[in-house]
């Protein structure tokens, strides 16, 4: 063959190989890590995003971060991923998992260096995170959907990292109030989201924000005519236009005499006339309506002082069903009087220069509604992440029913019990074991360094605090001090550790197994060096 080259890949084609490609991988995954890592806990700072169009989001939930951060490198959009996952799954604790998935490679790369090879570390990873569950489950305590003390706690821990801890009180009041609200039994507990309505207006403060009983629609009555307010509201709900219905087909009417003319009209009117009339006679004097309403139909309800809604989104028809107890009913002429809805009050009510539907008071909701208020769009934006983030912890605590403490106490008593039980695993496997202990206390470290503590002293106390049997020992950023946490009301559903520890373990262990990238010209995220300069793109865009 002589020295002639053999192409195989495409010119251009970037590689790495080996530790190379192992090294810009965790290099890479250990820069988004560390983006969030400043965001933890009640003393986490915020980060400014700015997009390509100027839009700008502030913001210190790690998943939101690290959606809009434009991520270049393969290796790093797998812990976006995490986040994503983390929050799909237990709506919070996303900076959390992130920072453990960063410092289990951190960790990882010392094992390599010792010339331990990368499957071992995932097999010692692996054996750590099954540990970690079972410890996990040891520490947990149970709770009820009654309990609302309980979730009001778990509420409250998840806002305190957020812009919003200062009303965190009043707001996860109302937080608790809409999740049990929803929450429905079917052999076990479950809370469909869906179900709670969210809607952002600004003006006013945060403590102006408040619950309906019931749904709000972002449309004002049809007609003028019509009251204003309705109380003691029978709601239809209908699928149907209140219009006279067109041909299927293209048809052509050939009139004779003017008289026949008028008799079409006066039909029209008189189909109009009965489709009110079997609306008034079902006994409602609400009508929310899918679809459009004819303007002399709107006049016939107008003049029957029945207050109509025409238009309404699929979603908010479905939610007024779950709340108000009514049928969407696809025939006007099949509505009865069992089809229809109950609510204390339906008003038009105008917020700034919109004018909304209030549907409230009604008995037993299986939807309700947020009302959010705040200075500016960038403050409501925040608001709703956080109320986000705390519905749904309250959600997953009723749904699992278990509950662990906060402020870094079970990563503690998780790396203690990993290190005991490192020492009777046998191999090479124990030292990986052990590496994930370690990692497992970036958390109480990176909570001490955003409050301004010293991280060494803060690990001796927590750790010497574990070894007494002080199973729910904590840190308090404030005072620096290790207190119980159960005593601080820092509490969390079991799935947001649970959660952490399993998407944690899986990217780490898929990012460590590389150990070749391939990447074609053009591909994402591989320049010359293996990293996009300043290691992410569209970090510049951060403050």
């Amino acid at each position: 063959m002589g020295n002639t080259p053999i192409l195989i890949l495409k010119e251009g084609t970037k590689r790495d190989k080996g530790k190379d490609a192992q090294y810009n991988n965790i290099m890479a995954a250990r820069a988004i890590a560390d983006a969030v890592r400043s965001t933890l806990g009640p003393r986490g700072m915020d980060k400014m995003l700015v997009d390509t169009l100027g839009d700008v989001v502030i913001t210190n939930d790690g998943v939101t971060i690290l959606k809009e951060i434009d991520v270049e490198h393969p290796a790093a959009k797998m812990l976006v991923e995490v986040a994503k996952t983390q929050d799909e799954e237990a709506g919070d604790g996303t900076t959390t998992a992130v920072i453990l998935s960063g410092e289990l490679l951190k960790k990882a790369i010392d094992l390599i260096e010792s010339n331990i090879h990368p499957t071992i570390i995932a097999a010692g990873y692996r054996l750590a995170a099954t540990k970690a569950q079972e410890v996990l489950d040891s520490v947990a305590k149970d709770v009820k959907v009654e309990d609302k003390k309980a979730l009001k706690m778990i509420a409250e821990t998840s806002m305190i990292s957020k812009s919003v801890s200062g009303s965190r009180d009043y707001l996860s009041d109302l937080t608790v109030k809409a999740v049990t609200a929803v929450a429905e039994k079917d052999g076990k507990w479950s809370v469909d989201m869906d179900n709670i309505q969210v809607v952002k207006k600004t003006g006013g403060s945060m403590d102006d924000s408040e619950l309906i009983q019931g749904v709000i629609i972002d449309k004002e009555p049809v007609h003028p005519g019509m009251p204003k307010v309705v109380e003691k509201a029978k709601i239809a709900l209908l699928d149907a236009a209140i219009e006279v219905q067109k041909t299927e087909i293209d048809a052509k009417i050939e009139i004779t005499d003017p008289s026949q003319m008028q008799a079409f009209l006066d039909e029209e009117e008189n189909m109009l006339r009965n489709m009110v009339k079997k609306i008034k006679d079902a006994g409602a004097n609400v009508v929310f309506c899918q679809k459009g309403v004819d303007d002399l139909a709107q006049h016939f309800l107008a003049k029957e002082k029945i207050y109509s809604v025409r238009r309404v989104k699929k979603s908010d028809i479905e939610k007024l069903a779950k709340a108000t107890g009514g049928n969407v009913i696809t025939k006007i002429e099949e509505l009865s009087p069992e089809d229809l809805g109950l609510a204390a009050k339906v008003e038009a009510r105008k917020i700034q220069d919109d004018e909304y539907t209030f549907v409230t008071g009604c008995k037993n909701p299986k939807a309700v509604s947020l009302l959010l208020r705040g200075g500016t769009d960038h403050v409501i934006a925040e608001v709703e992440r956080s109320l986000d983030d705390a519905m749904s912890v309250v959600a997953v605590a009723i749904e699992d029913g278990k509950i662990v403490t906060g402020g870094a106490s079970t990563a503690v008593e998780i790396a203690m019990r990993l290190r005991e039980y490192a020492a009777s695993v046998g191999g090479r496997e124990q030292i990986a074991i052990d590496a994930y202990a370690s990692a497992m206390e970036v958390i109480p470290t990176a909570l001490a360094e955003n409050a301004g503590l010293d991280p060494i002293d803060v690990l001796i106390n927590l750790r010497k605090a574990h070894k007494d049997g002080k199973t729910h020992a904590g840190i308090n950023v404030y005072t620096g001090k290790v207190v119980n946490m159960l005593d601080e009301k820092v509490i969390e559903p079991i799935r947001v550790g649970r959660q952490a520890i399993n998407s944690a373990t899986d990217a780490a262990v898929l990012i460590l197994r590389i150990d070749d990238v391939i990447a074609s010209k053009g591909g994402a995220g591989m320049p010359p060096g293996g990293m996009p300069p300043g290691g992410m793109g569209g970090m510049g865009d951060m403050d």
